[in-house]
């Protein structure tokens, strides 16, 4: 017994002389060389060092946050290396509008009321009163991102994603001057910056399609013009178009141009008017809704450099017409315009026009679209834009939707996937950049 207690003894007193000596010893390494040197030990022991100290220390130190932008900056364009490449002769309209309560303190469009029908006996006898979100929003479709918020960075950044799946080169933004809005929605140009740098981290351009803002005229819109041009007209993601006579130039989409009358327009467009905005800073391209055909011969008195027809419901005007692209063709060509077919998946606005039936355009799980893109393609246009990337309450979108089930019953893209629209664009850019390569040979 007494050899075993001495053998304990020992091995104590061993322990005890090893313990010691180890402390010795992490007392007596460097800062760089103690495991807890690092952020973490900062974060674990923040009373060991002062702030002076740590950023004295990592002055010899590699630059973290460097070297991480570069990891970030490599892992992205190993992510665009997998997209088509942009297709900028490929437009889509884009919509800024919508909102939720976590980042505009509110629901905005989602929530939009049901219109009226002008004719109070047959509004009578249909539903009215506002959509109630998340679950109940104005729209036959649900989007896969559900009741988003357009302010969101990371629905930019997932917006960005699929058009570039879909290899469309340009977005053209619904703009309305700062403080200005549309009766449902909220000002949004404070969101054009954020929107323009993350459109250039994938290589997409943004283009601006001025909406019919309250009292618009040739004074205000060349107000308007020049405030876009000298605040975003820099920046590498503003589209800008070279023109047949090599001048690089801004393009804006005018919806609704026919409201101000072709003589208003020319003191704006003519180079003859005193006032023009032609070859000055602020002279860009400037595209014309052509809804009626009437409106060819006003486009030319306006001094106007193009003509799109929006509307995706083929039929619904002179312009959307598919059989007319053609003849419009030809009526650019004679006169050295642009011309901008616009193409839709579909049409359907029952949910925020319940009685408008008549011009809803059913999907045919694609169909609709292709033959749409087939017919802009046959016209050889300049450009070809559609409608719309995500102007969910017409029911043209081409962002991704999912199935949803609940009291509100909504449209999908079954038995096709959410993407389906997006691949489809992506196709037919690659047939769309073919024919041009063709067109200029």
């Amino acid at each position: 017994m007494a050899r075993f207690r001495r053998k304990s003894c020992i091995t104590l007193v061993v322990l005890v002389l090893l313990v010691l000596i180890v402390t010795v010893v992490l007392k007596a390494l460097t800062p760089e060389d103690s495991p807890f040197s690092g952020p973490i030990s900062l974060e674990l022991f923040p009373d060991r060092k002062s702030h002076d100290q740590v950023q004295k220390e990592n002055t010899n130190k590699p630059d973290q946050s460097k070297m991480s932008d570069s990891a970030q900056s490599a892992k992205l364009e190993a992510a665009l290396r997998k997209f088509p490449p942009p297709n900028y002769y490929l437009h889509a309209f884009y919509y800024s509008w919508f909102g939720n309560p976590k980042f505009d303190g509110k629901y905005i469009h989602w929530d939009h009321p049901q219109l009226p029908h002008w004719d109070l006996k047959v509004a009578q006898g249909y539903p009215q009163g506002r959509h109630v979100p998340p679950d109940d929003i104005g729209s036959n479709f649900y989007p896969s991102l559900g009741a988003y918020s357009s302010r969101d960075p990371s629905i930019i950044e997932a917006h960005m994603q699929q058009l570039r799946t879909a290899a469309i080169g340009v977005l053209a933004l619904s703009w309305y001057p700062p403080h200005m809005h549309d009766d449902n929605g909220a000002p949004m140009d404070d969101m054009v910056p954020l929107l323009l740098e993350v459109a250039h981290k994938y290589y997409i351009k943004v283009a601006f399609h001025i909406e019919p803002y309250k009292d618009r005229d040739e004074v205000n819109m060349l107000t308007n013009v020049k405030y876009v041009i000298d605040k975003y007209g820099e920046h590498p993601a503003f589209f800008k178009y070279r023109t047949n006579t090599g001048k690089l130039l801004p393009l804006f989409y005018v919806y609704d141009s026919y409201l101000m009358n072709s003589e208003q327009w020319a003191k704006l467009l003519k180079h003859t008017e005193s006032n023009s905005i032609r070859n000055t800073q602020y002279d860009a391209i400037f595209i014309a809704l052509l809804v009626e055909e009437k409106h060819k011969r006003d486009i030319l008195t306006a001094g106007f450099d193009g003509v799109y027809t929006y509307f995706a419901t083929n039929g619904f005007s002179y312009g959307s017409t598919q059989r007319n692209w053609d003849s419009l063709k030809v009526f650019c060509e004679d006169n050295n315009l642009i011309f901008i077919p616009s193409v839709g998946p579909g049409y359907i606005d029952t949910g925020i026009r319940p009685w408008n039936f008549q011009n809803t355009r059913n999907r045919i799980n694609g169909k609709y679209y292709e033959t749409s893109l087939s017919a802009a393609l046959q016209a050889r246009p300049d450009f070809i834009s559609v409608t719309s990337f995500n102007e969910w309450h017409e029911g043209s979108q081409i962002e991704m939707a999912i199935p949803k089930t609940g009291q509100t019953v909504y449209l999908d893209y079954l038995p096709n996937k959410p993407a389906i629209y997006l691949e489809i664009t992506r196709k037919w850019a690659a047939i769309f950049g073919g024919e041009r390569r063709k067109w200029q040979d």
